[in-house]
């Protein structure tokens, strides 16, 4: 599994100039963070202070900013955390996500989106995401569900067919997807009640991105968990 994340890593080092590319590998993170912008609420009068975990080139830095919050970001990629910094966020730190370096109940808003299908202990990063989270605070995360379904649509489909979008081959392994109950029965374990929506793309906005029509694809929600899905909770 070490040699698993060194080599995730380096690929998005590699990739850190294509965050923003509207026909890239990494375009479909842009089209979630669009709809994860939608379960986050606006900041109060006097602003707020959200972090970003595994931010990459700080593609969800601009909602939180329409928010009214101020942007901070983590991650392991220093290349993608140079263009987080190039697209708003106010602050950003190169750390391992698992072990956030920040004091406990920092952020009134604390988002992970597409990460925790990608870390050893998908668990221990959400007990992490709890404890930086204030009273009262929303959690945001977005991952891959730990199903048949998901092994064929996020890996056999999305990797393999010559479409625009596709992820890197390799960019998933689904050892690593995520256990939907025992993501929520640890977010409630620290003070954060989960609902779970499902996310797919909308059917016209992707054929219209297929035939280069459309520059993006809105997410919509379904009552199916079962591949790609959306988990938000406030802090108790």
């Amino acid at each position: 599994m070490t040699a698993l994340r060194a080599q995730f890593i380096s690929d998005y080092d590699v990739l850190a100039d294509r965050w923003w590319d509207p026909r890239g590998p990494l375009a479909p993170l842009g089209w979630i963070a669009r709809a994860r912008a939608r379960f986050v609420p606006p900041a109060g009068p006097g602003g707020g202070q959200a972090l970003d975990v595994a931010c990459g080139g700080g593609l969800f830095g601009p909602y939180l900013k329409e928010l009214g919050y101020r942007v901070h970001g983590v991650d392991l990629s220093a290349l993608s955390l140079r263009e987080a910094l190039r697209h708003g966020f106010d602050s950003v730190v190169r750390a391992d996500i698992s072990r956030l370096p920040f004091a406990d109940a920092s952020f009134d808003v604390v988002t992970a989106g597409q990460c925790l299908e990608h870390v050893p202990d998908p668990y221990a990063v959400t007990a992490e995401l709890c404890r930086v989270l204030r009273p009262g605070g929303t959690l945001v995360v977005d991952t891959v569900a730990n199903t048949r379904m998901a092994r064929f649509v996020a890996i056999t489909l999305a990797e393999n067919l010559p479409l625009p979008g596709r992820p890197e081959r390799g960019t998933h392994d689904h050892r690593l997807f995520v256990d939907r109950a025992r993501l929520v029965q640890v977010a409630r374990d620290h003070g954060v009640p989960l609902r779970l929506t499902g996310l797919r793309p909308g059917l016209r906005d992707g054929f219209g991105y297929l035939l280069g029509r459309r520059a993006d694809v809105r997410m919509v929600p379904t009552s199916s968990t079962a591949v790609l899905f959306l988990a938000a909770g406030r802090k108790s």
